[in-house]
């Protein structure tokens, strides 16, 4: 069952002079400007265009079926990878998990693909390819977006949040292998009442940023197969990474 044509109607009228106290410290509020169907090679969607006050830039959510109300409601929160979405880099892993996501979700009966406009991890587009640059010369991803004066991660969850809270979602399933996405959305008032890991076999290109993520983020990554929990203590590795490269990671951090 999609969006009912009512359902749109109602949306939009109340977003249409929506005005709200915000989410977080800087008060993001986000209204829905636009609702359509979008029929994919990854099966027949509708988007949901949104603005934000805190960025002034649009966001989509890419939802399936009616989530409106609705409880466990799986979800991929991404953030836009111009070189990995359109362009196919194989510097990271970015198109596959919105490819892979996508494809999930259009075989069940309701999720969302959040959409938000956050390149670079949050960093913008030129920054981007200058931490490529710094990659080039031997830096990791972490060590590139610190030496330009940035923090690792410059993403945030607000808007993600908000678009949710705006779609009436209750509850979802957060389709991720990133615990601060988890402890984030969390702190904005989204119910997550379960992790779907989405793990992405790395290729030649991107295996050294999978296991940077993995190793200096703490992204929940777990090469053997298997569900990897917070609590556990062996630490994240990447899909099929070195047995021996695993026991070294695990032995720097203690576990």
């Amino acid at each position: 069952m999609r969006l009912s044509n009512i359902k749109i109607k109602e949306l939009l009228n109340e977003n249409a002079s929506h005005k709200c106290v915000g989410v977080g410290p800087e008060k993001v509020c986000v209204r829905i400007a636009a609702i359509a169907d979008l029929p994919t090679r990854f099966g027949d969607f509708q988007i949901v265009a949104f603005y934000s006050n805190r960025d002034d830039k649009e966001h989509a959510a890419i939802i399936k079926g009616d989530i409106t109300h609705a409880e466990d409601v799986p979800v991929r929160v991404h953030s836009e990878c111009l070189t990995g979405d359109a362009f196919g880099s194989l510097r990271c892993d970015c198109r596959d998990q919105l490819q892979e996501s996508l494809k999930a979700i259009g075989k069940m009966e309701k999720g969302i693909v959040l959409y938000l406009r956050q390149e670079g991890r949050g960093i913008g587009l030129t920054n981007k390819i200058r931490a490529y640059g710094l990659q080039d010369h031997g830096y990791d991803t972490v060590d590139a977006n610190l030496a330009l004066g940035f923090r690792d991660d410059e993403r945030e969850y607000s808007v993600a949040a908000h678009m949710l809270t705006s779609l009436k979602v209750r509850s979802i399933q957060l389709m991720t292998n990133n615990p601060r996405k988890i402890k984030e959305l969390t702190q904005y008032g989204i119910k997550i009442t379960k992790r779907i890991p989405h793990i992405i076999p790395p290729n030649e290109h991107n295996r050294f940023y999978l296991e940077t993520k993995a190793h200096k983020s703490g992204h929940l990554i777990d090469f053997q197969g298997k569900e990897h929990l917070e609590e556990q203590s062996d630490r994240p590795v990447i899909q099929r990474m070195d047995e021996s490269k695993t026991v070294t990671i695990q032995a720097q951090q203690g576990g």
